[in-house]
C-alpha cells in the first residue's frame, strides 16, 4: 500500500484514565473512563474519539460516492454511535451505528449511496468482519 498520510498519537497515564496527544499537538486530551463503566466521565474516551473519526471519514466517503453519482449532498450529515460491552470471548467488543442524512434525496437513492460509501470508507473496511456496523438512513421526517 502506498501510504499517503500517517497520523501519530501517544497515550500516557493509566490508559483510559490518562492523556492522549497527537505528534503535531493539534489534539491533546484528558482521558477518563465513562461514568457508565465506573469512571469519572470527566474526560473524553476512546469510543468518543472513534465515533468522531468514523463519522467524519464516512461522511467524506458518502460525499465522494454521491458526487460521482451526481447526487445532491447539500445538508448531508453522518452521526456515529460507538458502543462497548463484554464480548463472548471474555474481552470487550464494539458495536457501531452510522446514521446518515441525505435530506435532498429519495430514500432508495440515499440507501444505495450509503451502502456504496460503506464499501469505500477506510473505517468501514477496517471494521468489516470484526465489528458489528449498522447503517441507518434517516428520513426528512425523522
Amino acid at each position: 500500500m502506498n501510504i499517503l498520510y500517517t497520523a501519530e498519537a501517544l497515550a500516557t497515564g493509566e490508559g483510559r484514565n490518562g492523556r492522549t496527544r497527537t505528534s503535531d499537538g493539534r489534539l491533546d486530551l484528558e482521558l477518563a473512563l465513562p461514568k457508565e463503566m465506573g469512571g469519572s466521565g470527566e474526560g473524553t474516551n476512546p469510543e468518543q474519539l472513534f465515533a468522531a473519526g468514523y463519522a467524519a471519514c464516512f461522511h467524506s466517503a458518502l460525499q465522494l460516492v454521491a458526487r460521482a453519482a451526481g447526487a445532491n449532498v447539500a445538508d448531508s450529515a453522518v452521526g456515529a454511535q460507538v458502543g462497548i460491552g463484554p464480548s463472548a470471548s471474555g474481552g470487550f467488543a464494539l458495536a457501531i451505528t452510522l446514521e446518515v442524512s441525505l435530506p435532498h434525496l429519495p430514500r432508495a437513492e440515499a440507501l444505495a449511496l450509503t451502502e456504496q460509501a460503506h464499501q469505500v470508507c477506510p473505517y468501514s473496511n477496517a471494521t468489516r468482519g470484526n465489528v458489528e456496523v449498522t447503517l441507518s438512513v434517516t428520513d426528512e421526517d425523522d
